[in-house]
């Protein structure tokens, strides 16, 4: 059964479900596009009858990206089109309990640590550079220079405490450590933009790429000189690439050519099933950490979705 949510003229990025609320989800929106125009933060609740509107707040810019707390399940954070965080409480509904200004432009790219201890908030930024935040802190705690074009991505590593990867325009993907200024390591990835990156749940050397090239590749960090898997099929580039929280070979995909693919890069046929149920650009996707095989995602024509696609409930 799919369950979906329209949010009127505004134009899904990011989608991102609670780690502590099964049935809660949050949508980075932006106005016309993301082109012009403000944003709107909308948690989303999911009830017997469909999915309501639990929350929304209102930004001044485009909302780009969206991430919840590690360590409070009321609050989150976005990323906007002015260089700027925001720092929400759906507990509080006024408005932002803090605004980070630091980016000079668009910042595209937001997560939270996963580390237990950490308070640490990786952002991504059209000025080519990564910084990383304590939230209870008002200035970043260190800025990442390295790429030579916009960061599209950065996530961190759910194993290694204060390790992150970020993608770019650059072509690159690139590993970083908060103890060094520097990249560790930098993997050529693409021959094209890079929009998305996503670390493995269960192997903390197998990172995934995704491209304007419309590919989708796999990366060992121990042999980084080709790709230990290339998915194609896309047939536009690939906008958000996901790791499944509950299968070690599956991973998601979603792209501007409307689609969100599955696939298992164990096998030799590796797609599993192509979902095509929206009329623009789909941007965001998630997949819960609660309930097995249960995807979201949000496009550009307005709407977030909810399903459970036949090839997750078909692996136990």
């Amino acid at each position: 059964m799919m369950q979906y949510f329209r949010v009127p003229g505004r134009h899904g990025y990011a989608v991102e479900f609670s780690p502590y609320f099964p049935s809660r989800l949050a949508c980075a929106t932006s106005q016309y596009y993301g082109i012009a125009g403000c944003g709107t933060l909308v948690v989303l609740e999911q009830t017997e009858s469909g999915i309501g509107l639990f929350r929304s707040f209102d930004w001044n810019d485009g909302l780009f990206d969206v991430t919840w707390s590690e360590s409070n399940e009321h609050v989150l954070v976005t990323s906007s089109g002015d260089g700027s965080l925001q720092l929400w409480d759906t507990a509080k509904p006024e408005g932002p309990l803090q605004v980070y200004k630091e980016h000079t432009q668009e910042v595209y790219s937001i997560d939270w640590s996963l580390t237990r201890g950490e308070q640490l908030v990786v952002s991504g930024s059209w000025d080519h550079t990564a910084k990383v935040w304590d939230p209870a802190v008002a200035h970043s705690l260190c800025t990442f220079k390295g790429h030579q074009g916009v960061i599209y991505s950065t996530i961190w590593s759910p194993h290694i405490p204060g390790c992150f990867a970020s993608a770019s325009g650059d072509q690159t993907l690139r590993i970083w450590d908060m103890k060094s200024p520097g990249s560790k390591l930098v993997i050529p990835a693409h021959e094209a933009e890079i929009l998305s990156c996503d670390w493995c749940k269960y192997d903390e050397k197998l990172l995934v790429t995704g491209a304007v090239d419309c590919s989708v590749r796999g990366w060992d960090l121990r042999t980084v000189r080709k790709p230990v898997f290339d998915l194609s099929g896309h047939t536009y580039a690939v906008r958000r690439v996901k790791f499944s929280p509950f299968h070690a070979t599956i991973l998601a995909s979603c792209s501007y050519d409307f689609t969100v693919r599955f696939w298992d890069f164990s096998k030799p046929d590796s797609l599993l099933e192509t979902i095509e149920h929206h009329s623009e650009f789909a941007c965001g996707l998630d997949l819960s950490l609660h309930i097995p095989g249960q995807v979201a995602d949000c496009a550009w024509d307005e709407t977030v979705k909810i399903y459970s696609p036949s090839c997750l409930s078909a692996h136990p």
